[in-house]
């Protein structure tokens, strides 16, 4: 693969809540943060993302030199479609991901490209886009142990100076979202359900995190579809018993979509 890390030590894996496309451009607590997470780690030699952004019936990685900046909203002010995020990919990542998740038939996609949930956080991550990057569909037709599955083969990659990360939400309700209304008190759900969240995984059970739909009434709230969920899922999977779990990125915006950021490691 190209480049080499700064040091052999293992890297974490991360969750980043990534929130409103516009934090792409915003300079906020959030973006900050995710800044300082950047300038914190160890030079990754690439990153593999899973985005709640790429979710369709299929396993698939994107395995071209070049990914293209895909931007999959509508309604935002012309700059953010004016991003673009030039990172180049990694052949090399691609084939040893489809090693490890074999026998799994994992398909070549040369046509999607890096989404808003990768690209609006590695902006502030890696503002240079000088770290490769792969993006890992998440298959819809698959329950959510197959998703935290695919994360404990993906483990050895930590080893290996690739940066796995997932970008969601654990708590991504659109419908209760205050779109334009400032500020917005959080949801009592909606705060219930991601300080559950914390303490599972403070606990280490992941297999309550896993069933989250058994998590009653706020989950349902909270997760009224499981894409911006489930890439969570691969970084539990990713971590180790013994890895320190930390909230570098906390808070709530429009009262239901929560910016919580986990890492493992």
């Amino acid at each position: 693969m190209s480049g080499q890390p700064d040091t052999p030590r293992r890297l974490p894996t991360i969750f980043f809540g990534h929130g409103n496309p516009m934090n792409a451009l915003h300079e906020n607590d959030w973006s900050r943060g995710w800044a300082a997470i950047g300038q914190r780690l160890p030079r990754p030699r690439a990153v593999l993302s899973v985005s709640a952004h790429w979710y369709l019936p299929a396993t698939l990685l994107t395995a071209m030199a070049r990914p293209r900046t895909i931007h999959d909203f509508g309604g935002f002010p012309r700059e953010l479609f004016e991003v673009e995020y030039p990172a180049p990919g990694d052949l090399d990542l691609v084939r040893r991901v489809r090693d490890l998740l074999q026998p799994l038939d994992v398909g070549e996609d040369r046509s999607w490209g890096l989404d808003h949930g990768t690209w609006s956080v590695l902006r502030h991550v890696y503002p240079d886009a000088d770290v490769p990057v792969v993006q890992l569909s998440i298959d819809e037709s698959q329950p959510p142990a197959f998703h935290y599955g695919l994360g404990r083969l993906l483990r050895p990659l930590r080893d290996e100076g690739i940066l796995l990360i997932g970008s969601g939400d654990v708590v991504h309700n659109l419908h209760a979202y205050a779109w334009g209304r400032h500020p917005a008190e959080p949801f009592d759900w909606a705060l219930r359900f991601e300080a559950r969240v914390r303490e599972l995984m403070r606990q280490g059970d992941h297999h309550a995190l896993v069933d989250y739909p058994a998590l009653g009434r706020d989950a349902e709230l909270s997760i009224p579809t499981p894409e911006h969920y489930l890439p969570l899922l691969y970084v539990l999977g990713a971590s180790d018993e013994d890895d320190a779990v930390t909230f570098p990125v906390e808070g709530m915006d429009g009262g239901s979509i929560s910016m919580l950021s986990v890492q493992f490691g």
